[in-house]
């Protein structure tokens, strides 16, 4: 059983984690929240600590930001999106008990005032601004557990996941591996 609470968007994520581990789950019911959703959660946060598992979209991004900012301290996992995709549809609820144990098992806790990255290594590394790079960050977030995002989102969660050199170099080579034998 997973010891902390885990957060979602809907009653079908809720379906779907419950299939994958034994644990208890907050839904924050989309952006529809319930009034004392934030309350909750702090109190979860306190007691045995919170992860987040939003769905791979825009929507899943900002609820996941919005928790963040408002209980300081959870843990985020994340599903890649090609993972969490059916017939069109991104979310949880679509995601194999595989991905969802994969997801809580590489689980990250925010960390502030850490910026080890900048724009400048992204693109050395090849993460922004070449052929590639797009793929290569895709890659890169589904081996370290970060998920998708763009470049600048990407540099925060390098940063604010506190992802040393090691483990982004040894990602990066790893995807880049995988892409040339494909």
């Amino acid at each position: 059983m997973i010891q902390e609470v885990i957060v979602v968007e809907g009653k079908d994520d809720v379906s779907a984690v419950k299939k994958a581990v034994a644990c208890q789950i907050i839904s924050t019911s989309g952006f529809g929240y319930p009034e004392d959703l934030f309350d909750r959660i702090r109190q979860a946060q306190k007691r045995c600590g919170v992860i987040i598992l939003t769905d791979p979209d825009y929507a899943g991004e900002r609820i996941r930001n919005e928790i963040a900012k408002q209980v300081p301290g959870c843990k985020h996992a994340f599903i890649p999106r090609e993972a969490a995709t059916h017939k069109g549809n991104i979310g949880v609820e679509n995601a194999s008990v595989a991905a969802i144990r994969k997801a809580l098992e590489t689980c990250r806790t925010e960390r502030e005032g850490v910026d080890r990255y900048v724009q400048t290594d992204m693109i050395q590394l090849g993460l922004c601004g070449g052929k590639g790079s797009k793929d290569l960050r895709i890659r890169v977030g589904r081996l370290l557990g970060l998920g998708y995002g763009n470049t600048l989102q990407f540099m925060r969660r390098l940063n604010h996941f506190d992802i040393t050199d090691e483990e982004l170099k040894s990602a990066i080579k790893e995807a880049t591996h995988e892409r040339e034998t494909i």
